[in-house]
């Protein structure tokens, strides 16, 4: 398995500059599925490039072994990603207002991990479908915003789990001060990508094509729609091809509350959204013309350490999910977790999550898989961290008669 020297030694040559503006508490474990504007963007003023350009960039690894259970304990894998991020301000250009380009490049080298422990949510979230050795052009889009940011459009090829379905990311809302800064460095697949859009949503590592409008409706609510590339949902790694205009769609709507509550002021979101996949699903012995389904998320502050002077505290979070799916994987899916941040050290966190989905009982023998997983980040320097990672699931969905099983990992996360 080939590593993506290049972006490591990249990563590494700046992690001990100045630290311009650093991380409060914790990270997602995998910042490529949750910020588009990937890294800290200090690769680029270490370059000197000029104001109007932002250049960064994540570089992360891990180490994943099966001690009990799976197809065979014993084993290792191990997974790569880099991404590298170019952004084009054409307001700081002097050219207009509220202007952006963005193109990212990603690099991915790894193994076929969730496979080996018979899991179907996946409990390594860095891994996803074939093939597992990939470079490809991940973002290339222009935004433009509107009556003060009100309106945000976006057009080009893009990752829609940035915008819909992602229990991790700030809601767009014009109030900044009820944003949950992080709310959970889990591994696991299911904290990026609700299970029941496995197989059709465009997201990580499969970008697509599409168009994307973000409306804030007031300085707490919004409203985002979408359409993108739905080729997905018939085997197509939109990630490493151009766009298909067939037939295939993916759309979705999504509409989200941010508020603050009690004496300390805690902040605490919700979304609700819909989503359809058209075209002809298939697989063998069953078909169908498109599919739909709904989801809701939500995550919630529920103490504070230091009220008045930083966000360590506990948050916690939900998901839900359902679909009218006969080809996809996952019908119905429930998740929730506790994230604690700050109460070690200043930049620590570590937290549990539980994650069940209903599997396709024409794709699997078992109705279920229960999966646990809990974790420490830990800060090393700048913006390093070092993650260990239990996985417990006891009934791993891919064939009906594995044993429970027990995953170790450790994951390594730099921002450049």
């Amino acid at each position: 398995m080939k590593s993506p020297i290049f972006f490591l030694l990249l990563s590494c040559s700046f992690l001990l500059a100045e630290d311009s503006s650093p991380i409060s508490h914790g990270i997602s474990s995998n910042p490529g599925t949750v910020n588009i504007t990937t890294g800290s963007g200090d690769l680029g003023k270490a370059l000197h490039l000029p104001n109007p350009f932002r250049l960064g960039g994540l570089w992360t690894a891990d180490g994943d072994y099966i001690f009990a259970g799976g197809t065979g304990h014993g084993r290792w894998s191990g997974n790569n990603l880099a991404i590298l991020s170019l952004l084009f301000d054409t307001e700081k250009a002097s050219l207009w207002k509220q202007g952006l380009f963005g193109v990212e490049f990603l690099q991915f080298n790894g193994m076929d991990s969730n496979t080996q422990a018979g899991s179907v949510q996946g409990f390594d979230g860095l891994t996803g479908p074939k093939p597992l050795g990939r470079s490809e052009l991940y973002q290339l889009w222009f935004r433009q915003a509107f009556l003060e940011e009100k309106l945000v459009i976006r057009i080009g090829k893009m990752v829609p789990t940035y915008d819909f379905n992602n229990v991790l990311r700030p809601l767009p809302t014009k109030n900044e001060t009820l944003f949950i800064p992080s709310v959970s460095g889990l591994l696991y697949t299911p904290i990026f990508i609700n299970p029941v859009n496995l197989g059709a949503m465009p997201g990580y590592y499969n970008s697509a094509c599409g168009v994307v409008a973000n409306m804030a409706l007031t300085d707490d609510f919004y409203m985002t729609l979408g359409a993108y590339d739905g080729n997905l949902a018939r085997g197509k790694q939109t990630g490493t091809e151009g766009p298909h205009f067939n037939g295939y769609y993916f759309y979705a709507a999504e509409a989200g509350y941010a508020w603050r509550c009690g004496i300390q002021k805690k902040p605490g979101v919700f979304a609700l959204g819909a989503w359809a996949q058209t075209g002809k699903l298939t697989i063998p012995h069953v078909s169908q013309q498109g599919t739909q389904g709904i989801y809701l998320f939500g995550s919630q502050r529920l103490w504070l350490r230091h009220p008045d002077q930083d966000d360590s505290g506990i948050v916690g979070y939900y998901q839900l999910g359902w679909n009218r799916a006969k080809t996809l994987p996952v019908h119905e899916y429930l998740g929730a977790g506790l994230t604690a941040f700050g109460l070690t050290r200043a930049r620590d966190s570590f937290g549990v999550g539980m994650a069940l989905s209903k599997l396709n009982k024409r794709l699997f023998a078992r109705p279920s898989e229960l999966m646990f997983q809990g974790y420490y980040q830990a800060h090393l320097f700048y913006n390093t961290f070092l993650q260990p990672t239990l996985t417990y699931i006891p009934t791993p969905g891919a064939e009906p008669h594995l044993p429970q099983t027990w995953i170790a990992t450790l994951q390594a996360i730099a921002l450049f």
